[in-house]
């Protein structure tokens, strides 16, 4: 088996939030899902995400579940094919709900902008050009 990341996120209303990731063109494997978490494919074969019910998330910790829409701990970073790919995704993500904090960056040899999804975890998209 090649190795995989998979991140786990608490979410606060899973159908809400597969309906979110699904509009961005994420995928879910219905065999690893239940109604307490939704297997989500993001790299097909190499990068996923659990999404969990903060019920379920707050069963695997023994420390308070921080609330993404008041603190943040992580940004998840995804590498893009192209600038469209970066753009697309924003639009889609603000279009299914998700905001963006900041606007795009445009460093030439560097191009991100990031959406904050429905509960508040910080995502960015960055396209990188092949010489840079």
């Amino acid at each position: 088996m090649n190795k995989q990341i998979i991140f786990n996120l608490a979410v606060k209303d899973l159908d809400k939030s597969r309906a979110f990731f699904s509009a961005l063109g994420f995928s879910f494997n219905a065999q690893y899902s239940s109604d307490q978490a939704a297997f989500m494919n993001i790299v097909d074969g190499s990068i996923h995400a659990m999404l969990m019910t903060e019920a379920f998330f707050r069963s695997l910790i023994d420390k308070p579940l921080v609330q993404a829409k008041e603190a943040n701990e992580v940004i998840i970073c995804l590498s893009c094919e192209s600038r469209e790919e970066v753009d697309s995704l924003i639009a889609r993500a603000v279009a299914a709900g998700g905001r963006t904090p900041h606007p795009p960056e445009d460093h030439g040899f560097m191009y991100d902008q990031g959406f904050e999804d429905i509960d508040g975890h910080l995502w960015n998209l960055v396209w990188m050009a092949p010489q840079g």
